[in-house]
């Protein structure tokens, strides 16, 4: 019996010219997923697509070249989005998307952070990023919390795998199960981590790894979970 391949989606990566948005963006693609670079201008959205592009070299596996678009354009045109702006960004932008993004997931990458102390956990009056994104989208998007823990470093080298495990939380079994499969597909492990109730401690931990990173003066601290062998 053959294995089913892995469904491949229109992914459109809102605010994907920053630091995680481009390694995302081009490991996706590479693995034969439709990509699109979203960002506030449109000419640089496409600036951006046009560097990948030219780092896939001979094309990623479906054929297909990564886009740059306006974010409202992105949205509008991908089955799922993945939110990579900063996190001071994130609530205006997804005020202006709350209609293109209807009966979408959405893959929340940001966390709720607090500069310039930014090693220190910084819990907003909603809980988390993940959860302030659900309110304001409503109920018709599912919010998915996922690879907060990803250093933009580790995601750099799209050849090398990614040395930590994807935590993912969220309320539908149905989009946390596609966030696990798009970390699978940069080259690590998504693990469901349980209710999007959850996503407060996965951001929480980040903030804990940027410490770990400045006191021993490395860029890529992550978090594995064991005991999970044969289990996934």
């Amino acid at each position: 019996m053959t294995e089913t391949a892995a469904p491949r989606y229109t992914i459109a990566v809102l605010g994907g010219t920053g630091n995680q948005g481009p390694g995302l963006a081009l490991r996706w693609a590479k693995a034969g997923h439709r990509v699109i670079i979203g960002s506030r201008q449109a000419d640089k959205a496409l600036r951006v697509a046009g560097e990948l592009n030219a780092k896939l070299g001979d094309g990623p596996a479906g054929g297909y070249e990564i886009k740059g678009m306006a974010n409202p354009d992105a949205a509008a045109a991908c089955e799922v989005a993945v939110i990579t702006v900063p996190y001071s960004a994130q609530n205006a932008l997804l005020e202006t998307l709350r209609e293109p993004l209807q009966s979408k997931v959405l893959v929340n990458v940001n966390v709720a952070m607090k500069p310039p102390k930014v090693a220190r956990v910084f819990i907003p009056p909603e809980g988390s990023a993940s959860e302030q994104a659900q309110a304001i989208l409503g109920d018709g998007v599912t919010v998915v919390a996922a690879f907060q823990n990803v250093s933009a470093s580790e995601l750099e080298h799209p050849d090398t795998p990614i040395d930590c495990d994807v935590l993912v939380c969220g309320n539908r079994k149905a989009a946390k199960r596609i966030a696990i499969v798009l970390a699978e597909e940069i080259g690590t492990r998504g693990i469901d981590a349980g209710a999007l109730v959850n996503a407060k401690a996965i951001e929480a931990m980040t903030s804990v790894l940027i410490g770990i990173n400045i006191r021993y003066k490395i860029h890529g601290a992550g978090i594995r979970i064991t005991g999970l062998e044969g289990k996934l």
